[in-house]
C-alpha cells in the first residue's frame, strides 16, 4: 500500500513540475460598423513578467498571431490611431487555439480634425446601433453561470429583467412579457424555436438545440431595439456563429447527462482561406436505454442535434459561409404501463402521450466590403419545423390486493383505451435578408435593408370534443403559402465626442392576414459623462404576428363549411420607453440602473366578454384553441432594474441583478388583472472563483441564488374541468392568487487540466441543490383511489438535478516546412 501511495505522489509531483503548456492567440481586427479590416493595429498581452513580450501587428487582412502564450487568463489590448482602444479578457487553454474577432470603434473627430480616443469597456454590445436595454451575450462569461446547463436562454435568465417561466423548460419572461414575444435570429434571419420538444408557436423547450460551442459573442435586446429587428414585442436573441479554426485541426469530445457530443474544426485548404466546423450530439439517456441501463423512468426523452459552418474568404475581401443547425426529438409517456399507484417523474395522468418535433435551418451568408465606407451582408436560408402528437385516453380502475395484510397494495387495471386526439404541423420557410451599411464619416452612418420570409404550412389536427364523444372534430385542415416582409432603415449620429443618437424606421406586412403594421419609429440616445459614467434613453414602436397556427384554427358553419374565424387577426403591438444610468468602475466592474414602461395594445382577446388574452399564452407544452378573437386587448409593464457586475478578468466574477416590476392586462371584459407572468420581483446573486493548482491545473467554483415572486393562478371551475378533463378557470379572480415565493440555489464545480495540446475538464452542475419544492401551477389530476376527490393537484418545479460532464479538447498542429 505504501508503494502505491508513493507512486501516486510521484505522478502528482511529475504532473505539476512539467513546464507550463502554451497556445496560440489569433484573431482579426476590423471596423465595428463597416467590418473593413484594420491594418497595422497593435495587439498586445501585458504580463507581470516583463521579459516575455506577447504582441503582434495586424496584417493587410486585419489578422494577427501571438505564439506560445502560456495557458491562463489575460487582458488583450488593441490600439490603432483613429480608433478607440479595445480591451478583451481572454482565457488560453492548451487544447484549443484562442481565436478572436475584435471590432473597433472609430474615434470621434472634432472640427479641427483632432482625434479623441476613449477606451471600450467589457460587456458592451456588438451592435453599436443599440444604445438602451441591450446586453452582450459572452459565451465564455455566461458559461460560468451555475445552473445554466450551457443553454443560451437559461444563461440570459440571469440578466436583470429576465427570468425563467418553468425550471423544466428554457422559456424566458422578459419584463413581464409572454415568452411568445421572444425572437431568435442567426445571420440576420429569424429562425424557428431552437429547442427540442418545442410546442408549436412557443419559443422554448426542455433542451436547447443550440450548442454554445458553436456560438460567438452575441447580442440580447430587451426593448426599443434598433430598427433592423422586428416581429417581436419582448426580446431578440441575435446569435453569431463562429468560424472554425482556419489554421489547425481541433477536436472536442464531451460526455454528460444532457448529451454525448463530438466537434471537429479546421482548415479546408493550405492557404488558410477556408475552414470547417461540424458538431453533433445525442441524448445520453437514450444511449443508456439502448444499453439496458435503468434510469428511474421509462419515459426517456430521445433527441439528437447537429450543426455545421463552412467558411470561405476570397481575395476581393468577400466572405461566404454555409451554415446549418437542426435537431429531432421524441418521447413516449406511457401511463398505461403503470400498474402501481405511485408518483412518476412525469406525473400521473389519464392518457398515453406520443410527442415528437423536428427543426432545421440552413443557408448561405455573404459579406463584402464594397469600399472602405460601405459594407454589404446578405443571407438566403431555408428552415423547417414540425410537431406531431397523438393521445390515447385510458379508462382505469384501482384494485386493492392482499387487503388487510402487511403486503396490501393497490394495482391499476386498464379497462379500455381509445384515441383521443392526433395532429401534425409542418412549417417550411425560405428567408432572405439583405442590408447595406454606409459610413459617411466618423459622425454619420446609415444602415438599410429588408427581411423577406416565404412560408408554406401544412396543418392537420382532429380530436374528440369530449372524452365521452365518439366522433372526431376536425380542428385544423390547412395548407397554404404566405409572406412576411420587413423593410428597415436606421441612422447613427455621433452628435459630440460623448453623445450618440440613433433613429430608425421599421415596418412589416403579413399576407396571410393582409395586415400592415404601419411605420414604426425607433430612437435611442446615450450621453457619456466624464469618469466612465453615462445616461441613456430610448423609445420604439414594435409589432408581432400571432403564433402561426392560431390563424388557421377552423370551425364549421351551419352548412358544414370551414370558417377560419381568426385568419384576419392584426399584429400585437407595443410601445417601449426606457431611461437609465450606467457606470464602469475600474477595469472590470459595472453598475447599471434602468427603468422602463411598455404599453401593449391590439392584443387578441375573445369577442365575448372574458378574462382570456393571448398576452398570457406561450409557456408550457400546451397549445391553445381560441374562440373568435379581436385585437382589442391591452396591457402594460413597468419596472426598475439594477445590475452590479464584475467581469471575469483574473480569477473571479460577480453578478447581482434585481428586477422590480408590475405586469397587468385587460381582457374583453374590461377588467384589469395580473398577467400570468407578473411575479413582481426577481433577485439573482451569482459568483465564481477559480483556484490555480500549479501551472497546469485549476478548480472553479460557481454559485447562484434566485429569489422571485410566486406563480399566479386563479379559481378552478370544477364542473367545466370534469367535463373537459382539463383545468378550466373562472373569470372572476383569475390570476388574483399566487403560490409561495420561488427560491433556488445552484452550485457548479469544475476541474481543468492543461496538458500539451490537450485540455481535460470535468464538471458537476448541481441544480436546486437544496431540493426546494417550488410550486409551478395547478394540474388536472383525477384520483384513481378516490374518484369523488377534486381532480386538482399542485405541480412542482424541478427538484434537485445533478448534471455531470467530461470534456476533452485536443488539436493537431499544421506542419510547416
Amino acid at each position: 500500500m505504501q508503494k502505491i501511495y508513493f507512486l501516486l505522489a510521484s505522478i502528482l509531483l511529475t504532473v505539476t513540475s512539467i513546464a507550463q503548456p502554451t497556445q496560440n492567440v489569433r484573431g482579426k481586427v476590423f471596423d465595428s460598423e463597416t467590418f473593413s479590416p484594420i491594418t497595422a493595429a497593435k495587439v498586445q498581452i501585458p504580463t507581470k513578467d516583463s521579459t516575455n513580450l506577447y504582441r503582434a501587428i495586424t496584417d493587410d487582412d486585419g489578422s494577427f498571431l501571438i505564439s506560445n502564450v502560456p495557458v491562463g487568463k489575460y487582458s488583450l489590448i488593441v490600439t490603432f490611431f483613429g480608433y478607440d482602444d479595445k480591451t478583451v479578457h481572454i482565457e488560453v487553454n492548451s487544447g484549443k487555439e484562442t481565436i478572436l474577432d475584435i471590432p473597433m470603434t472609430e474615434a470621434y473627430y472634432t472640427n479641427a480634425e483632432e482625434v479623441v480616443v476613449t477606451a471600450r469597456k467589457s460587456g458592451e454590445v456588438i451592435n453599436e446601433l443599440a444604445l438602451i436595454s441591450a446586453r452582450q451575450f459572452s459565451v465564455e462569461e455566461t458559461n460560468r453561470y451555475a445552473g445554466s446547463r450551457s443553454d443560451p436562454a437559461r444563461m440570459a435568465s440571469n440578466f436583470a429583467g429576465v427570468q425563467g417561466a418553468d425550471d423544466s423548460r428554457n422559456d424566458i419572461v422578459v419584463r413581464g412579457n409572454s415568452p411568445l414575444g421572444v425572437v431568435w435570429k442567426v445571420e440576420g434571419i429569424d429562425i424557428p424555436n431552437p429547442s427540442h420538444f418545442a410546442t408549436s408557436g412557443s419559443t422554448g423547450g426542455p433542451v436547447t438545440i443550440l450548442n454554445n460551442k458553436l456560438l460567438g459573442n452575441s447580442d440580447f435586446f430587451m426593448s426599443a431595439f434598433p430598427a433592423e429587428y422586428g416581429n417581436s414585442t419582448a426580446a431578440v436573441f441575435d446569435l453569431k456563429l463562429r468560424n472554425g479554426n482556419n489554421s489547425n485541426h481541433e477536436f472536442t469530445g464531451q460526455f454528460g447527462f444532457l448529451g454525448t457530443e463530438l466537434l471537429a474544426e479546421g482548415p479546408m485548404s493550405k492557404t488558410g482561406n477556408s475552414s470547417y466546423l461540424i458538431m453533433g450530439r445525442y441524448s445520453t439517456l437514450s444511449i443508456f436505454k439502448a444499453m439496458g441501463i435503468k434510469i428511474g423512468t421509462d419515459a426517456v426523452p430521445e433527441y439528437g442535434d447537429g450543426a455545421f459552418k463552412f467558411n470561405w474568404r476570397f481575395k476581393n475581401g468577400g466572405n461566404l459561409s454555409f451554415f446549418g443547425i437542426g435537431g429531432k426529438s421524441n418521447i413516449q409517456i406511457m401511463i398505461s404501463e403503470q400498474t402501481k399507484v405511485s408518483t412518476e417523474m412525469y406525473g400521473e395522468g389519464d392518457r398515453d402521450q406520443y410527442f415528437g418535433t423536428s427543426m432545421l435551418v440552413s443557408g448561405f451568408n455573404y459579406k463584402q466590403s464594397l469600399s472602405d465606407k460601405t459594407f454589404l451582408t446578405t443571407t438566403l436560408a431555408y428552415s423547417y419545423d414540425e410537431q406531431h402528437s397523438h393521445h390515447n385516453y385510458l379508462l382505469r380502475h384501482v384494485d386493492t390486493l392482499l387487503k388487510g395484510t402487511p403486503d396490501e397494495f393497490q394495482n391499476i387495471t386498464i379497462d379500455s383505451a381509445y384515441q383521443l386526439m392526433g395532429y401534425q404541423f409542418q412549417f417550411h420557410k425560405v428567408a432572405y435578408h439583405i442590408a447595406v451599411t454606409h459610413k459617411f464619416n466618423t459622425r454619420h452612418l446609415i444602415k438599410a435593408g429588408i427581411n423577406t420570409d416565404l412560408y408554406y404550412t401544412i396543418q392537420r389536427d382532429s380530436a374528440l370534443a369530449l372524452v365521452t364523444d365518439k366522433n372526431f372534430q376536425l380542428r385544423w385542415d390547412y395548407s397554404g403559402a404566405y409572406t412576411l416582409i420587413q423593410p428597415f432603415i436606421q441612422w447613427k449620429w455621433r452628435a459630440t465626442e460623448n453623445m450618440d443618437v440613433t433613429a430608425g424606421l421599421h415596418a412589416q406586412y403579413f399576407s396571410l392576414s393582409n395586415r400592415f403594421s404601419g411605420i414604426e419609429p425607433r430612437i435611442g440616445w446615450r450621453w457619456k459623462i466624464k469618469n466612465n459614467h453615462s445616461i441613456f434613453a430610448g423609445a420604439g414602436m414594435h409589432s408581432q404576428t400571432q403564433p402561426l397556427y392560431t390563424y388557421t384554427y377552423n370551425k364549421f358553419d351551419a352548412n358544414g363549411d370551414k370558417i377560419y374565424h381568426n385568419k384576419n387577426m392584426d399584429f400585437s403591438k407595443s410601445i417601449h420607453t426606457g431611461i437609465g444610468y450606467e457606470s464602469f468602475l475600474g477595469k472590470s466592474w459595472n453598475l447599471k440602473f434602468e427603468t422602463y414602461y411598455q404599453y401593449l395594445y391590439s392584443i387578441p382577446v375573445t369577442i365575448q366578454p372574458s378574462s382570456f388574452s393571448l398576452i398570457n399564452m406561450g409557456a408550457g407544452f400546451q397549445r391553445f384553441f381560441p374562440d373568435s378573437l379581436s385585437n382589442k386587448g391591452t396591457g402594460r409593464n413597468y419596472g426598475l432594474e439594477v445590475t452590479v457586475q464584475k467581469f471575469f478578468d483574473k480569477s473571479f466574477f460577480v453578478l447581482v441583478t434585481a428586477s422590480l416590476y408590475d405586469s397587468q392586462y385587460k381582457g374583453s371584459d374590461g377588467v384589469m388583472r395580473n398577467t400570468s407572468y407578473n411575479g413582481n420581483y426577481v433577485f439573482n446573486v451569482l459568483g465564481g472563483k477559480e483556484f490555480k493548482l500549479g501551472v497546469k491545473q485549476s478548480i472553479s467554483l460557481g454559485i447562484k441564488a434566485t429569489y422571485a415572486g410566486g406563480q399566479r393562478y386563479g379559481y378552478v371551475d370544477l364542473v367545466e374541468t370534469e367535463k373537459y378533463h382539463e383545468l378550466v378557470f373562472v373569470d372572476e379572480g383569475f390570476n388574483s392568487r399566487r403560490f409561495k415565493n420561488y427560491f433556488r440555489l445552484d452550485l457548479k464545480l469544475s476541474w481543468k487540466y492543461n496538458a500539451r495540446k490537450l485540455t481535460h475538464e470535468i464538471g458537476l452542475d448541481l441544480v436546486n441543490i437544496l431540493n426546494t419544492k417550488n410550486v409551478l401551477s395547478l394540474a388536472y389530476a383525477p384520483n384513481l383511489v378516490d374518484p369523488t376527490a377534486e381532480p386538482i393537484a399542485t405541480k412542482n418545479q424541478l427538484g434537485f438535478l445533478p448534471l455531470f460532464y467530461y470534456k476533452i479538447d485536443f488539436r493537431f498542429t499544421k506542419k510547416t516546412n
